[in-house]
Order: structure tokens, then C-alpha cells, then sequence
């Protein structure tokens, strides 16, 4: 027969499973993921136009730094983040940027990779944190500490499930917003 004090201790390990999830052990989790494949579809709401403008492609992850998003539809476009460096593919065009010299980006660019890779350190360097939820769904807002980063983004809020990122919006200072929705592709 099971007293009351082995059935505490029955619960428990559904009752930590249960919990609200703290930001170490959600960037825990995401540092296991080593690569990942995902198709996307974005929304650039702007204020100026009437209709959400839409895209839609790919998206490579490789840890710790290398992230890659190619977009197919409605125009063909690359971009590779490696490291420090930024390539963008438009046609018959091709600009390498490093991002040492456009912090403000390198901030914003990192509010993703770093994510990715569980860099708690770069995330709280550029931003804010507030995680709700619990590991099966999450949400991590991100708030630029910077000024200068406010002035052009005022949050990034990234929705997950698991180790999954699945949505991730984007707010300018402006108004103006993007949301990428995620799909993850079968390994």
C-alpha cells in the first residue's frame, strides 16, 4: 500500500516535468542541436502597405554560427551568416559584410544564432530576457539594451516548441514587424 509520502515522490518527476522552464536549461537543450533543416514562410507587415508582403524558402543551422536562409518565393535570395561575416546573394549581385563593422546588426543577428546555439552570454549581452511557458511550448522576448538597437528594433520574440524554433517576429521601432513561421524538415 502506498502512503502519502511515496506518493509525493511518485508525482514529482511529473511535477518538474510540469514546471515553467528557466532560461538555462531551455538554451541547454537548444545547444544539443548540432545542425537543423527547416522551410519558412514570412510576413513583412509595413506600414505603408496595405497587404503583408510574403516569402517563403529555406533555413540551414549548423553550430555554433552558421545560418543560412534562402528564400525562393517570390524572389530568389540568400543569405549566409558565418561566423562574422554576412554574404547576401540578390541575383547577380553578392555583398560580404562583416558584422564588426554594423554592431547594431551583429546584435540582431545574434538574437537568432545565439539562441540557437544556448549562448545565454551573447543574449543577455544585447538583450533582455523574459521566457515564459514550459519546454513542450515557449516563448523567449527579447528587448535590445542598446539605444542605438532600440531605436531601429523594439523586440524579438521567438515562440518554440521543444528544441524547435517555430515562429519568430520581429518589431521595429517603426512599427513595421515580421513574422517567419518554421517548419522543421524530417532529418
Amino acid at each position: 500500500m502506498l502512503t502519502k509520502l511515496h506518493f509525493l515522490f511518485l508525482l514529482l518527476p511529473l511535477a518538474g516535468h510540469a514546471a515553467e522552464l528557466d532560461l538555462g536549461q531551455l538554451l541547454g537543450q537548444l545547444a544539443q542541436t548540432r545542425s537543423a533543416r527547416a522551410t519558412f514562410t514570412e510576413k513583412q507587415y509595413i506600414g505603408l502597405i496595405d497587404k503583408p508582403l510574403e516569402s517563403s524558402g529555406e533555413l540551414a543551422y549548423a553550430a555554433p554560427g552558421r545560418l543560412e536562409k534562402r528564400t525562393l518565393q517570390p524572389k530568389a535570395e540568400a543569405l549566409l551568416l558565418d561566423g562574422g561575416t554576412l554574404t547576401v546573394e540578390r541575383g547577380n549581385r553578392r555583398h560580404v559584410l562583416k558584422l564588426q563593422d554594423y554592431p547594431e546588426a551583429a546584435a540582431f543577428v545574434d538574437s537568432i544564432r545565439a539562441t540557437l546555439a544556448g549562448d545565454r552570454r551573447a543574449l543577455e549581452t544585447a538583450y533582455r530576457t523574459e521566457l515564459d511557458g514550459r519546454f513542450e511550448r515557449w516563448t523567449l522576448q527579447l528587448t535590445p539594451l542598446s539605444n542605438k538597437m532600440l531605436a531601429k528594433v523594439s523586440r524579438v520574440r521567438i515562440n518554440g516548441v521543444r528544441t524547435d524554433l517555430r515562429q519568430i517576429e520581429i518589431v521595429q521601432a517603426d512599427g513595421d514587424r515580421s513574422v517567419m513561421s518554421i517548419d522543421k524538415v524530417a532529418q
